[in-house]
């Protein structure tokens, strides 16, 4: 309780991670509020069901909050969003000046506090992808403020979980992005960097995975813990090896 995760992607796809971590926190009984800013919801639903998770379900009984934010958006740039129960849209900001993501965290923070009749075991953002709130114009600092609000409200109040992923390139011109990554990682409790293989594409090893536990923010003297697999994606689960030790090498 009370951590916050990294999920960091370079020159590979991510997203299993997301589609892992929803379902995992849906069978946990978790109260999951979801920040869904690439694909739409009929796409997470299949890749869900393929898990053993019906979203549809989860929100029909309320432990599910799912932002859509495709839709959102659309919405937003052709005047079609309503205002539900007079609050404005999470994604307010793309059509006013200022870069405020003040109205993303009140909702995060409205899904995610309990009412009295919650009987979930503990709250959960999930944010997919954090990198597009950027691409909508929000400031890598209006970014980095909205997390550090997310992390008091969810982690510290609340004693829940931050899961979070963002696209990253060290060859990539996008600065603000970059900046924004690196920011990340200093304050997470755990990152899952996922890569792509540097020999390139391999059918029977998709990529590299290093999981670092950052022991070093606990104010010890010891090193972060890292560890790094190599993996393959299946149709519904994920084989993890060490490096070099693939079946198909073997």
């Amino acid at each position: 309780q009370g951590k916050f995760t990294l999920l960091r992607d370079t020159r590979t796809d991510g997203s299993f991670l997301v589609h892992h971590f929803l379902s995992f926190y849906l069978r946990a009984g978790c109260k999951v509020c979801f920040v869904a800013l690439l694909q739409s919801f009929s796409h997470y639903n299949i890749v869900a069901q393929k898990l053993g998770v019906n979203l549809t379900a989860a929100k029909e009984r309320g432990q599910l909050v799912f932002l859509e934010g495709l839709k959102s958006c659309l919405d937003l740039l052709f005047g079609e969003e309503e205002e539900q129960s007079g609050q404005p849209s999470p994604l307010q900001f793309i059509s006013e000046s200022a870069s405020n993501l003040k109205a993303l965290f009140d909702f995060v923070r409205t899904s995610l506090t309990p009412a009295g009749s919650d009987s979930w075991k503990g709250p959960v953002l999930l944010v997919d992808d954090l990198s597009v709130l950027l691409s909508l114009g929000a400031t890598p600092v209006a970014v980095l403020d909205f997390i550090h609000y997310c992390r008091v409200a969810v982690c510290s109040q609340l004693k829940g979980n931050i899961v979070v992923l963002v696209h990253s390139n060290e060859d990539s011109e996008d600065e603000e992005n970059e900046l924004v990554v690196n920011s990340l990682c200093h304050h997470s409790d755990l990152i899952l960097w996922v890569e792509g293989l540097a020999t390139g594409f391999c059918k029977d090893v998709h990529g590299q995975i290093k999981i670092i536990r950052r022991v070093s923010l606990e104010l010890t003297a010891e090193h972060d813990h890292v560890q790094i697999y190599q993996y393959k994606i299946q149709d519904k689960n994920v084989t993890f090896f060490a490096r070099g030790l693939s079946a198909a090498v073997l």
